[in-house]
């Protein structure tokens, strides 16, 4: 799901080093120990410690430093799609079964936001937001499959929950975060 909204270049670099990191670690496991049964030794034992560190360091900077680049793509994608207008900006939403999609957005400034809610799920979903001081209707129209429906809030500095009301719906995942200031 999380390397869904990664680009091709940011999914192929993390997936080349999860690939050395788990070749290391099954080549560690099943092929060095048949070969030598003493893998890794008392004086390799060392090495292969420093190697595990830094491969798994290795991994956790790729997805440090690819997950980065990501979100300052959607940032700016997200500031494209807002509109010319600087008081109203416009998020595009996609809802599915059960989850709430958002553009990658970094902290929203205070102001005028329409949520353009698309439902690509296969039954009815809504989208109601909640926290901080919403001005406006709290919650969209019941949506249904295919269709499309917006909604228009003044948001003030504060953290915000966007969550489908239909009933059953929270509770499996239709929840999304939101800071505004």
């Amino acid at each position: 799901m999380v390397l869904a909204g990664l680009s091709t270049g940011h999914t192929i670099g993390l997936a080349v080093v999860a690939a050395v990191f788990i070749g290391f670690a099954l080549v560690s496991s099943f092929v060095a120990p048949r070969r030598w049964p003493d893998y890794p030794g008392k004086k390799g034992i060392g090495i292969f410690g420093v190697v595990c560190v830094l491969l798994f360091a290795a991994q956790l900077t790729s997805v440090w430093v690819f997950g980065a680049e990501s979100e300052a793509k959607g940032a700016e994608s997200a500031a494209g799609e807002q509109g010319a207008s600087a008081s109203s900006h416009t998020i595009k939403v996609q809802e599915t079964e059960f989850k709430i999609q958002l553009p990658t957005l970094k902290t929203l400034a205070p102001g005028k936001y329409t949520f353009d809610v698309t439902n690509a799920g296969k039954i009815p979903h809504d989208l109601a937001i909640e926290g901080g001081k919403v001005a406006g209707p709290s919650k969209s129209p019941t949506i249904a499959a295919g269709k499309s429906a917006t909604l228009t809030v003044s948001l003030e500095k504060g953290s915000y929950t966007l969550y489908c009301s239909v009933p059953g719906h929270r509770a499996p995942g239709m929840v999304a975060k939101l800071a505004v200031g």
